[in-house]
Formats: structure tokens, sequence, C-alpha cells
């Protein structure tokens, strides 16, 4: 098997092969150095390279990244591709800084399993440490910084998770063999930044449809948290202790989306873009979701019109699930339109330290404690879902219910749908959107339910026993026949 799997590593490399970017790297034994599989570099001979699953395998192998392909600016290895349950949930505790402050006893314990047994579950699955790959991680973002930016070097080494300046020089030296300022001078010319904003590009699996995400985002955005305009997303955020607004629009003539923002302060830098990745989607491995979807003929149809279907996450679980109950039983429209009275009423003007534009999103999603008490049927939400809302919201600030996308799913659906109001399709969604599981499925949607056969609507039975073959990307099927048929799809 492994030697398959090498056969067709040895392929993609030759072929510079870009639906493998980012999905296993390359150690170079007679330079020490490791790349990606489209670095331009001559490709060496094949007795002279080793395949890594993760890059953070080849460094603990003791190679250092390529500065011509730039490993750290690969599209993010998809966190369920090819591992375990607890090793997905261990990968987005990780991804979110679980072992920047916390040991890996502490995330072992989150994960119900010895330390003992995640270090070899991560070795066997990643071929590398749980440590290795934290330490990979804020490396990586930090040499993204020093190239797409202009933040200082104090502050890069701030926002990747450095403790101190020396902790920072120490793990480039070893790492690529130069001072982080050795290497800015390096790098290309960037654009200039918009006073106190910090700017930062956001690479992608190809094919990726930005236009098709804003389409889908677009009607669902909250009237004063969110604004879709022309080629761009805009939103308020709280994070850590940030207020501010983020923007993501393409750069023109490069395949990646960059991400602007403001009020949002370096500490809180790597959550904000990690939640940025995850809301778009951008680590989907659409060839192999392309591959199973297509195996059914009319899901083959739709692929051809929506290449590289991504599923939106959320960014922020709480205002999500609140939305869902809003939208229960009625149009996209009118959910958005009792959302944007929720925020108008309830949430918190943004004081933006940036100059405002005319348009821009200026509340906040409103918090869990000021719904708990909220009476929301002034607004125009019927009884059953405001009572719905505000049990939510209880349940959040009790500690009984979060949205941490690592949690057991089993455990999360039980949780929120022990609440009055909220049944399986919204627990189905919000498994789909905000913990991220590419197999969660709502049967009992009626725009499903109709998609195949608008005259007909097939039982949630029905339509479970068709999807059997789409799995283990259910959720990518939903979508694609929620945008192609134009339904509902929350």
């Amino acid at each position: 098997m492994a030697s398959t799997q090498n056969e067709i590593y040895e392929r993609a490399r030759l072929a510079r092969d870009t639906r493998f970017d980012g999905r296993f790297f390359i150690g170079v034994r007679t330079t020490g150095i490791y790349c990606r599989p489209i670095c331009p570099a001559n490709p060496p001979k094949s007795e002279n390279v080793s395949f890594f699953p993760t890059a953070a395998a080849a460094a603990e192998a003791g190679y250092r990244p390529c500065l011509r392909c730039r490993p750290e600016s690969a599209p993010g290895t998809p966190a369920w591709a090819g591992t375990s349950t607890t090793v997905q949930r261990g990968l987005r505790l990780i991804a979110n800084g679980a072992l920047d402050e916390g040991s890996i006893e502490s995330l072992s314990d989150r994960l119900g399993v010895t330390s003992r047994h995640l270090r070899r579950l991560f070795r066997k699955h990643l071929g590398a440490s749980p440590q290795a790959v934290a330490h990979t991680q804020r490396l990586h973002f930090a040499k993204r910084l020093i190239d797409d930016t202009r933040l200082p070097l104090s502050r890069v080494a701030e926002a990747a998770g450095y403790g101190s300046i020396r902790r920072f020089n120490d793990a480039f030296l070893n790492s690529y063999g130069r001072a982080p300022g050795a290497l800015r001078k390096l790098r290309e010319e960037i654009p200039s930044e918009d006073g106190a904003a910090m700017s930062v590009t956001l690479s992608y699996r190809q094919p990726f449809d930005w236009p098709a995400m804003l389409r889908y985002l677009a009607p669902r955005a909250t009237p004063g948290v969110e604004v879709v305009e022309a080629d761009s997303y805009r939103r308020t955020v709280a994070i850590g202790d940030s207020k501010g607004m983020i923007e993501i629009y393409p750069e023109p003539r490069r395949d990646r989306l960059r991400m602007t923002l403001h009020g949002v302060t370096t500490a809180n830098l790597f959550q904000s873009v990690q939640r940025a990745r995850t809301m778009l989607d951008l680590d989907a491995p659409v060839d192999d979701i392309a591959r199973a979807l297509a195996r059914d003929r009319l899901l083959a149809r739709r692929l051809e019109s929506l290449p590289g279907i991504r599923v939106p996450g959320a960014w922020d679980g709480f205002e999500l699930a609140v939305r869902a109950i809003l939208g229960q039983q009625v149009s996209v429209a009118g959910a958005t339109t009792l959302a944007g009275r929720l925020a108008e009423r309830y949430g918190e003007p943004l004081d933006s330290a940036h100059d405002a534009r005319s348009g821009d999103p200026a509340r906040l999603f409103p918090t869990p404690r000021r719904l708990a008490k909220a009476p929301l049927e002034e607004l125009g939400v019927i009884g059953s879902r405001a009572s719905a809302i505000r049990s939510l919201a209880r349940m959040v600030l009790a500690g009984d219910l979060d949205f941490d996308d690592a949690q057991d799913e089993a455990a999360f659906v039980a949780r929120i749908t022990s609440i009055k109001g909220i049944g399986e399709w919204t627990a189905q969604y919000l498994c789909m959107r905000v913990l991220k599981n590419p197999d969660a499925f709502p049967a009992t949607d009626l725009g499903l339910r109709k998609a195949f056969e608008p005259a007909r609507r097939l039982a949630p039975g029905e339509l479970n026993s068709m999807a059997e073959d789409w799995r283990p990307w259910r959720a990518y099927a939903a979508m694609l026949l929620w945008q192609n048929s134009n339904t509902k799809g929350g």
C-alpha cells in the first residue's frame, strides 16, 4: 500500500500536479530541504527523495522549508483527510492554539484519550508529534507574515505565538538557517496597508468559486453585521480582546484571497485567519469530493456548473445557531430581516478605530447574555422560536453548550436538540456549517427532498437511502443541491 502511495506521489511531483499541493511534501536528501509537489526547481532524482504526509513530518525528520516553493503557502491539509476522528479533532484544536499555552496532557484530556495514545495516533496518521504539528503551524504562519505583510518583526513574533524575540529568531535560524530579517529582504514587493489595518493572504485549494460563495452568503448576510458587495465580504468581529471588522476579497491575478482586518490586535491575528479559512472552507479536498459525488449521475451534472463546491462555515457558532432558528419554516429573506432586527436592537455598536466607509457593517451580533432574556416577540419572532433562542443563550451562558468544532458530534446533537423547538434539521445544519462535519446531512430539509423530483417530495428515509452513496461527503452534496436548485438551504 505504501509503495503504491509513493508511486502516486512520484508521478504527482514529476508532473507538478497542483491537485496534490499541500497533500504531501518532498524531502530532498541531497539538499536537506522539503518542498511542495509544485516546486519550480528542477526535480531531484527519485533515489534522493522521501515523501512525507505533512510539513511537520518533514521538519521533524530534519528537513528545512524550501525558499522557492514556500511550503508555508501551500493550501492546508484537510483536517479529516485519511485520519481518525481523534486526530481530526486534535488538529482542529491545535489549529485554534490548543498547544500554544496548554500541554499535550491537557489536549489529550480534551480528546478523551491518554497523551501516549494521542502521540501514537499522530505519528501513525501524520508522521509527526502533536508538538511538531503545532511548531510547524506557528513557524509557517510567521513566515507568511514576514513575506506578505509590513508588520514589524516584533509583531510577527507576537502574532505567531512566540513568547519572545529570542525564541522567534532561534526558531527561524534552526528551521531556515536564516534570521527573520534576512528572510524579509528576499520577499516580493507587497501592497501598502491602510493605517492601522493589517492585511494577510488566504491561499485555497483549487478550484474555488468565490462568486458562488458570495451568492450563498449575500442573501443570508445579517444587516448591520455583514455586507456582501461586488466581489467582497465584510463583517464585524469580536475575537479575544478585539472588536473590529474584516474584509475579504480576491487578489488580482493571483489564486488567493486577501483579508484586511480593522481593529483586530496582532495577538488575535492567527485565530482570525483560522476562523476565516474555516468559514470559507478553503482547505476542502475538492478533487476527492468531486470524484465521489460524480459517481451519481444527477450530482455529476450539478458539479459541472459548480466545480470546487464548498460548505460555508460560520464566523461564530452561536450567531449561526440563532440564524438557523430564525430560519425555521420561513424564507431566507424573512430570516435575514429578523436577524437584522435582532442586531439593531441587541447588537453592540462598533466603536471602530478605522475610517468607516458608508455601508460598512457597524454592529456586532448580539451575545448570548444579551439574548438570554430578550423579548424577541416584540421584533416579530414567533413565541416558540423566541423561546428556543433564549434557551439556547442560557445553555451557552451556563457552559452546557458550546460550538467548539472539535467536540464529539453526537454529544453536541443530543445537547442542542434537548432545547424545545430545535430539531434534527437545525442540528444537522449546524454540524455541517459549525462543526464542519463533511458527512452531516439534514435529510428532513424540504429543498433537498424536492431537489430530484420537484413534483414529489421524497420521504426523509428515501433521501437518506439515496444519500448513502454520497458518503463521506453528504454535506457537500446538500450544498450542491441547494445552490443548483436555488432552494432554501438555511
